[in-house]
């Protein structure tokens, strides 16, 4: 290590390291240059929804540094220059540009995760440091103490060498697979012939698929024969499958929902106690948003084993009843019409079909009546048009004469009671 820092003063002392390192600043200014302009081209209206992935714009300044470095390089070596630090620049830009590949990956497969910036930060300190080690010297030294430690697996050995090769491999290939994933969901998402639900399932396939090869890639890519992990896996999955049994029945039933298109996202269901808007189908749960703004998370097994009024599985549309009572001496004939007149002057109950009154029974304190009314919208709720009904209901009522009874109870004596009674009063 102290070679190399020696070295690295001599360099800086030899007078063209300064040129060469002007250039090099040169060269990233311009390329920090051309990323900052294709990236304001990027966020444009127009061309914001053409991203492969958000957070494309982030890779533009290493790449484009990079580009500009070799080609420096190339031309060095075609003319016999001597370059050092210009190696170390590109190693230091391909570090940025591993370092932002993880991080948009992940935020893309992971967008809410609250740990995605703790993750972040840990894959650059991991990055840096093994950069730090290869410009100081020691991560050759590094490597050899690493491959001469053996782990015992089964009748064979493994380094840690090699186990961190798989991890690293592993690792590497899940990230361009979850960078798939990310490509694929968002160009299904501007894809406006598909069904928001088969969007959903389309992408979760596409994400599992793309997750498993990687993840059979990286193992072969370290060496290891898939074949000798059959038994492991076999057993592991036997322990899982009792242990899971909820989890497992939750993913089924969400790709089931999905697939079979009874809930939607959008729609306004009841289950149980719980009526919201479906908000988002997740391989667990499903999220329904209800009109006092809580967000409920139902099972997705919940959904598939019970009953679920889907107020809008063909039809937007809904029907509300509102029920008054009138005394027996009332005008019924003039209530009814002033009930479909009150319901006309709302913005929010549609015109067809018209809202219409009825005579529903005939009760011991009045009669009833009923205005049945249809309403396109109703995510916004009932409760505030049937507050504004009922108070436009009691003020005509009052303004036309017609009561609006309440229970009234008579208590008569008859008999010796009654006498009794007068007796005693006397």
């Amino acid at each position: 290590m102290r070679d190399n820092f020696s070295s690295l003063i001599a360099q800086l002392t030899h007078g063209t390291a300064w040129l060469e390192l002007s250039v090099i600043a040169l060269l990233l200014l311009v390329a920090w240059r051309l990323a900052r302009s294709v990236q304001q081209r990027m966020v444009a209206p127009r061309l914001a929804g053409r991203l492969p992935v958000k957070g494309t714009p982030s890779l533009l300044f290493p790449l484009l540094g990079v580009l500009l470095l070799s080609a420096l390089i190339f031309l060095a070596q075609h003319f016999d220059w001597t370059l050092h630090f210009a190696v170390i620049a590109t190693r230091l830009l391909w570090a940025m540009v591993i370092i932002r590949m993880v991080v948009v990956a992940a935020s893309q497969a992971f967008p809410r995760a609250l740990w995605l910036a703790g993750f972040s930060r840990s894959i650059a300190a991991i990055v840096w440091c093994v950069v730090a080690l290869d410009l100081l010297g020691l991560l050759p030294d590094l490597i050899t103490w690493l491959d001469s430690q053996k782990l015992p697996l089964g009748k064979s050995q493994v380094s840690l060498w090699d186990l961190l090769q798989g991890v690293v491999s592993v690792f590497a290939a899940v990230v361009v697979a979850l960078w798939l994933g990310g490509v694929i969901e968002s160009r299904l998402a501007r894809a406006s012939g598909l069904d928001s639900s088969v969007q959903v399932v389309i992408s979760r396939v596409a994400n599992a698929v793309l997750t498993l090869i990687a993840i059979l890639v990286g193992v072969e890519m370290v060496g290891l024969d898939i074949t000798t992990l059959s038994v492991f896996g076999g057993a592991l999955g036997v322990g899982l499958g009792f242990g899971m049994q909820k989890i497992a029945s939750n993913y089924v039933s969400g790709f089931i929902i999905l697939l079979d298109r009874s809930i939607r996202i959008g729609n306004l269901i009841q289950v149980g106690d719980q009526r919201g808007e479906v908000m988002r189908i997740t391989t667990r749960y499903t999220v329904l948003k209800a009109s006092g703004g809580a967000h409920c998370l139902v099972p997705n097994e919940t959904l598939i084993g019970s009953t679920v009024v889907n107020e809008s599985f063909t039809d937007p549309n809904i029907r509300i009843g509102l029920r008054v009572q009138v005394s027996y001496d009332s005008d019924v004939e003039h209530a009814l019409k002033l009930l479909e007149g009150l319901a006309l002057q709302e913005a929010r109950v549609l015109r067809d079909p018209a809202p219409a009154a009825y005579l529903v029974s005939f009760d011991d304190n009045g009669i009833t009546l009923e205005l049945g009314m249809w309403i396109r919208d109703p995510l916004n709720g009932s409760l505030g048009l049937r507050s504004n009904l009922n108070r436009a209901i009691l003020a005509a009522f009052r303004a036309e004469g017609i009561d609006i009874p309440f229970p009234q109870r008579e208590v008569r004596l008859v008999g010796d009671i009654a006498a009794g009674s007068a007796v005693r009063a006397g």
